[in-house]
């Protein structure tokens, strides 16, 4: 009798153990690696729109580089996050003029912005910068003519990024993964 007591106190202290150990590698994911972020606004129009939910990368930038276009989740003010593009790299000069985003003094064209998507003149210089200093970035909302970003609040530093958007979870029928 007392060995079989004995055998269930054992499953009901191992199932415990798992149970627990489930859940704290559950804590550690959500916390240290993938996040859900909403979309609030309309300033990534029309790559992700206002109540969108994605999910959120905040591990792989610890082991990769953070680069041009990617989409990010920034700590603004420790009150709110952002959801913005990266635009500008440490090092560079950042301009537009006519419309047209300048690198280092080279056109780009921005594939994701809308047709009839206009922004206006604006140059690093505008913030106080000749060039992108080291671990700063940036970051402009897609929808150019209704958005709070670098322009606005000025440039990002690194550790202010919570990690890279990869996936839209809603709506439903607009799950994709964000390139």
């Amino acid at each position: 009798m007392n060995r079989r007591i004995f055998m269930k106190l054992k499953q009901m202290i191992s199932g415990m153990i798992q149970y627990t150990i489930t859940i704290i590698v559950v804590i550690f994911i959500c916390v240290y690696m993938v996040s859900l972020q909403q979309v609030v606004g309309s300033s990534m129009n029309s790559t992700l729109k206002d109540g969108d939910i994605t999910l959120l990368n905040k591990f792989g930038y610890h082991f990769f580089e953070i680069k041009r276009n990617d989409i990010v989740s920034i700590d603004y003010n420790d009150t709110k996050y952002l959801v913005k593009r990266i635009i500008g790299l440490p090092g560079e000069k950042i301009e537009y003029k006519d419309n047209i985003l300048y690198v280092n003094d080279i056109g780009y064209y921005e594939k994701f912005l809308n047709e009839g998507t206009t922004t206006k003149d604006f140059s690093i210089k505008d913030l106080g910068y000749d060039v992108i200093p080291e671990h700063m970035y940036l970051v402009l909302g897609d929808n150019r003519e209704d958005s709070l970003d670098s322009r606005e609040i000025g440039l990002i530093k690194e550790e202010d990024i919570e990690g890279k958007v990869f996936l839209r979870i809603w709506p439903l029928n607009k799950i994709t993964f964000i390139p």
